[in-house]
This record gives structure tokens, sequence and C-alpha cells, in this order.
């Protein structure tokens, strides 16, 4: 089998995967949300709900697409494409075990930490395409706050740089072999660059408590309140799958990516869950505070 062959089946896979991760990870969110709140959660659909992720879908792909008389209609048909892309295009370097990956670049830090900050265009596209004064207000809340938290972002991530001496993800993740030598367990800087990074994470996902470009009491859904049917679908899957490739790159910084015990192949199954717990992390604080002020949101930028 050729190497283009071959690169072009794993990422084909590792494609599908992601997309179905990021499928049934906003059911495990609404379950875990509902726990946190005494309530059941989805369990309608298949049985304890498995199926309301595909239900959601085909619901989504049947709604009429309704574009507004006065939006820009080049603009807002692109926006949902462009946003879509780079949150996709992340997982490109992410390293799932050694030599298991789409690609393995020398600089696989910076590329997703530069293509991660490419779904501003869209989202600008979205609030601006819409001809709407609640999406454009929130399109430039979203420019002010991610421009904001950019920089305090890339240096939480850069501090395993620091510590390895390498850019390429699968060398930082090489390097934490055993459970006393990931990053995290690091004296001090360790925990510090940690927190600093979930809640760089919340700020660049627009969780709460930095959830204000789409507060539903002021802005009613943000920059994607004109957008239905598979257009909405599009920007939703592109949110997730960024929440998600910010969970994987923090469980590879800080976590020990796929160490753990037990036999090599199962190297991506603790990788998965380490992800899984940094997305669970990001989503008990989503679920646990309030909302913050705009004035409150930079400052506690400039302080981190």
């Amino acid at each position: 089998m050729s190497p283009a062959v071959h690169a072009f089946i794993v990422a084909f896979i590792i494609l599908n995967v992601i997309i179905g991760m990021v499928t049934y990870v906003t059911l495990l969110e609404r379950k875990f949300a509902a726990r946190m709140q005494s309530r059941i959660g989805p369990h309608r659909v298949g049985p304890h709900g498995l199926l309301q992720p595909i239900a959601d879908a085909l619901k989504l792909m049947m709604k009429e697409d309704v574009v507004p008389r006065t939006a820009d209609r080049g603009v807002y048909n692109l926006a949902p494409i462009v946003f879509l892309i780079p949150c996709m295009l992340i997982f490109a370097t992410i390293p799932w075990a050694p030599g298991l990956g789409i690609a393995d670049l020398n600089i696989g830090i910076l590329f997703f930490l530069a293509v991660s900050a490419m779904e501003i265009v869209g989202l600008f596209m979205g609030g601006w395409g819409s001809n709407n004064k609640y999406a454009l207000l929130s399109a430039m809340r979203a420019v002010n706050q991610i421009i904001s938290y950019d920089l305090p972002f890339i240096f939480t991530a850069l501090v395993p740089v620091v510590l390895t001496g390498s850019l390429r993800l699968s060398d930082i993740a090489a390097a934490q072999q055993g459970l006393l030598g990931w990053f995290v367990f690091y004296p001090v800087i360790g925990q510090l660059a940690f927190v600093a990074y979930v809640v760089t994470t919340l700020a660049a996902e627009n969780r709460v408590p930095f959830d204000i470009l789409e507060a539903e009491s002021e802005l009613i859904a943000g920059f994607r309140v004109e957008y239905s049917g598979m257009k909405f679908a599009l920007i939703q899957l592109g949110e997730y799958a960024h929440v998600i490739g910010t969970s994987f790159l923090g469980a590879l910084l800080f976590l020990g990516a796929w160490s753990g015990p037990g036999p090599a192949w199962m190297g991506p199954l603790w990788f998965l869950l380490k992800a899984m717990f940094v997305f669970l992390l990001v989503t008990w604080v989503r679920w646990s505070f309030v909302r913050i002020r705009v004035d409150q949101i930079l400052a506690i930028s400039w302080k981190l």
C-alpha cells in the first residue's frame, strides 16, 4: 500500500471517528448537566436516550433553510462552512498513539493554535452576513473576547513546549510517560498552567461564565440567531468539534496523552478518557457558575 493511500485511509477513519464523537458528546453533556441538576435528561429515543443525537440530526436536516430577506446571501451561506473547517482541521496534528495520526508536524502545536484562531473569521461572517443587530453585536463581542484570551491561551499551551524543548505534539506526549511524568504534576507551574488552560479554554469556546456572545437574555442565540436547518447544524458541529479538540490538546499537554497502565493498544482509549475528563471539567464549570460581565472578562484575561 502506498503512503498516500495509507494516509488517506487513516485520515478518513479518524475524521469519521471525530464526527461520531462530536455527535455523541452532545448527549454526554446533556446527561451530565441533567445529573448535576437532579434531572433525567434525554431518555425517550432509543435505550437510555442513546439515539437522541441521531434524532436531533434528522430533525435539523428536515427543517426548512430560511434565509433572511435582508441578509448578504453569499457571506451568510459561506459562514457555517468557514466556521466548521478550522474546527475540524485542528485534529490533523493530534496524535492518538505513537505513529497513529493524520500529520505529525514538527510545528504541531503552532499549527493547532493558528488554525484554532481562524474560527473567528467564520463567526464574524455569520454575524455580519445575517444583517441582524443581535447577531452582529454577538460577533463583535466574540472577536473582542477571543482576541483577548488568545494570548493567555497560547502562553499556557506553550508551557509543555518549554519543558520538553519541542513543538511536535508527539514529542510532548512521549515526554510524559508514567503517572508522575505528566506535566500537570510538575511542581507549581504545572498545576497553574493546567488551571489557566481550563479557564482560557472556557473563554475561547465562549462557554459560561464567558458566554457573553450568546447571552440569552441579551442576544437571544448570538451570531447564529438567523440560522436554521443544516446551517445551524454545521455551526453546532463546529462548536463542539472545537471543544473536543481543545480537550484532546489539554489531555496531551498536561495529562500524558496515551500514557497509562495496560498494553500499548489501550493507549488511544486512555487518551480518549483523559480528553473526556477535560471536557467534563469544562462542562462542570459551565453548569456551576453564572455569566460574568464584559469588563470582568477582560480584567481576568489581563490577570492571566
